[in-house]
């Protein structure tokens, strides 16, 4: 049994605290939300970001860092990505020396083109950089709440630490897997959502299966391109926290992402159609930074750049479309040169 603190009441943040409450251990709970965490606490369900999941009594809600991060050997954060900087900033001064900080938002700090941990890395004192870790991979929260069978990766760059991370998250249905690839694991679920854009925009154009195949299977070619270029490994991406976290979130109506695309893709500005959708929507800025990264680093990234043109109001989604597809001739793989 763990004293375990989450930073983050949103859908995800939630569905971990119900899952890691049933599996015996000693979960808080708090959000920058008073009134979220009120009607959390008098409802027992997050009616707001995970309705229809009853939350255990085991399962506290706290309404203060000091009371939240008191004697926790694990903090872990699921606030949205542009925000993981001030909620790790705001939670330091309470932090034990030992404590295991782990991330499960899924971005690039827009600002700064930073992957979460850098930006860790920028705020944590050196003692405590060997305890963070991140969780990634084919997730929805909504059915991590329902405990639906679930795979996730827990990545460290100490194996040993992202072994204990494994270890007090798996349970019956829900198995997590370790990796060293702390850089492939977070560009992948980072850069995934923006094909998760892209795809929800075929639909709402009306483009079928054949489409969407194409921009998954070309989404994760980019996507592997630029996490290579930024010093990760190729084969991270064709497991769970890449081609597998892709998938679930380019074919769910769970997913934010696909359901923003599918507004502008039936034509809904993208303001309005983040609005709509009442969550946070990491591929719009995630969709920025890799733009931005693709540029500085002089990677090809078609998709992602066409998607960024929509975003910007440069091109309409149909006209998008119709310039991937009059591309230029290409090989499908770069190796087939030689």
């Amino acid at each position: 049994m763990r004293n375990i603190t989450i930073i983050g009441a949103g859908g995800w943040g939630t569905g971990l605290g119900v899952s890691l409450s049933l599996n015996g251990h000693q979960v808080r709970i708090w959000d920058i939300s008073a009134e979220n965490l009120r009607d959390m606490e008098a409802c027992r369900e997050n009616r707001r970001y995970l309705p229809g999941v009853s939350l255990p009594d085991e399962l506290r809600i706290v309404y203060g860092h000091e009371e939240a991060l008191k004697d926790a050997e694990i903090v872990i954060f699921a606030a949205p990505s542009q925000q993981f900087r001030s909620a790790l900033l705001s939670a330091l001064p309470y932090l034990r020396p030992s404590v295991t900080v782990v991330n499960v938002a899924k971005g690039i700090e827009q600002s700064t083109l930073m992957r979460m941990s850098e930006v860790a890395t920028q705020i944590l004192p050196a003692t405590m950089r060997s305890g963070y870790s991140v969780v990634s991979g084919p997730s929805h929260a909504e059915e991590v709440g329902r405990s639906l069978p679930t795979t996730l990766v827990a990545a460290a760059e100490d194996r040993s630490r992202a072994e204990d991370v494994q270890d007090f998250l798996m349970n019956d249905r829900l198995r997590v897997y370790t990796s060293t690839d702390l850089k492939g694991v977070e560009l992948g679920g980072a850069l995934k959502n923006i094909i998760a854009l892209g795809a929800g925009i075929s639909d709402g154009l009306g483009f079928g299966d054949n489409t969407k195949a194409a921009m998954m299977t070309r989404g994760i070619t980019e996507i592997s391109r630029l996490g290579v270029a930024l010093g990760a490994r190729e084969d991270t991406f064709y497991g769970l926290a890449g081609i597998g976290d892709l998938i679930v979130t380019c074919t769910s109506m769970h997913s934010r992402n696909r359901r923003c695309g599918i507004l502008i893709g039936e034509g809904m500005p993208p303001a309005q159609a983040i609005e709509k959708v009442g969550m946070v929507v990491e591929g719009i800025d995630t969709t920025e930074a890799a733009y931005a990264l693709a540029q500085k680093t002089g990677v090809s990234m078609p998709i992602t750049e066409h998607i960024y043109a929509v975003l910007k109001g440069a091109i309409s989604p149909r006209e998008a479309v119709e310039s991937l597809m009059t591309r230029s001739r290409k090989r499908e793989r770069e190796e087939d040169l030689y």
